[in-house]
């Protein structure tokens, strides 16, 4: 029996090189048959910077549960991380949080320039539905509609609006959970439930793969948070007090940093409840969502 260490490195390999071949990078500058090398260039840069790779380990995970051939769920796998990575992309441009970091790198618009980078956050965000929209699998329709709803205006951007209006007053603990829940949690989410719907589970399963995304995406928003504060920027990729600098709302700065670490271990203990009803993969996701809160300690 693999343990969690083997899977998760098992998956995340299938997930990179699927993502290496989703952008071929043309041989010239331009031509009529492909597009821009510069662009492809930028693209590439930042879909292959490396990273957890979480989100599609998710939808391999959950798709495994069910199927043994996880080669026809593999464009999803990496459309799910086009999204991810185009998100990270339009973050970091000066208009949003202005950094000049990412995973230990410069962020894109600090190599390719403002304009270059909208247009590869572009670029991978239309990649995504071209990836998915070559599937043949039953309920892929399902799949990619559940993707666009949580990466949306009802989802991943709802939270983004959100969390960059700082004239938003109200309850804050509330706002702060809604943000969370859209921004980050939907987008992890999404690609639990997409696994799952592919791989053909019922309506139980389902709506315990929904409840596991959205008290992992709280537990993992909520680490980022704590990381922000206490952080190693060697080991984060990224400068460590952003979140405070550029005024943000945070659970940590609403709550209390112990606080926060508790709220995040009950987030892991809810998402580690929901896992007893994920299948053949149940105790991988269990060892996931453990995992989380020991990225602070």
């Amino acid at each position: 029996m693999s343990t969690f260490s083997e899977q998760y490195t098992y998956f995340q390999a299938l997930a990179e090189n699927v993502l290496e071949t989703s952008v071929v990078l043309p041989q010239e500058a331009w031509s009529l048959k492909e597009m821009p090398r510069r662009l492809a260039e930028a693209m590439r840069y930042s879909l292959l910077c490396g990273g957890k790779r979480i989100r599609p380990v998710l939808l391999l995970a959950a798709y495994q549960s069910n199927q043994d051939d996880l080669s026809p769920v593999l464009p999803f796998a990496a459309a799910v991380e086009c999204i991810h990575t185009y998100s990270l992309i339009h973050d970091d441009l000066p208009a949003m949080d202005n950094d000049d970091m990412r995973r230990g790198q410069p962020t894109n618009h600090k190599v390719y320039g403002e304009a270059l980078a909208i247009l590869a956050g572009d670029a991978l965000l239309t990649l995504a539905f071209e990836l998915m929209a070559s599937s043949k699998l039953p309920r892929a329709l399902d799949a990619v509609r559940i993707l666009a709803s949580r990466a949306g205006a009802n989802g991943m951007i709802a939270g983004q609006t959100l969390d960059m209006d700082q004239k938003v007053s109200g309850n804050t603990a509330g706002l702060v959970r809604y943000i969370h829940r859209r921004k980050t949690a939907d987008l992890i989410t999404a690609p639990v439930e997409m696994g799952f719907v592919l791989g053909g589970a019922d309506e139980r399963v389902l709506t315990a793969a929904r409840a596991y995304g959205q008290a992992l995406g709280m537990a993992f928003q909520i680490t980022d948070d704590l990381l922000d504060q206490k952080g190693n920027p060697e080991v984060t990729g990224k400068a460590i007090g952003r979140d405070k600098a550029l005024g943000k709302l945070t659970w940590p700065a609403v709550v209390g940093v112990e606080q926060a670490y508790k709220d995040a271990c009950t987030a892991v203990n809810e998402a580690v409840n929901a896992a007893d009803n994920l299948g053949k993969n149940a105790g991988f996701f269990r060892s996931l969502a453990n995992s989380i809160p020991k990225r602070v300690k």
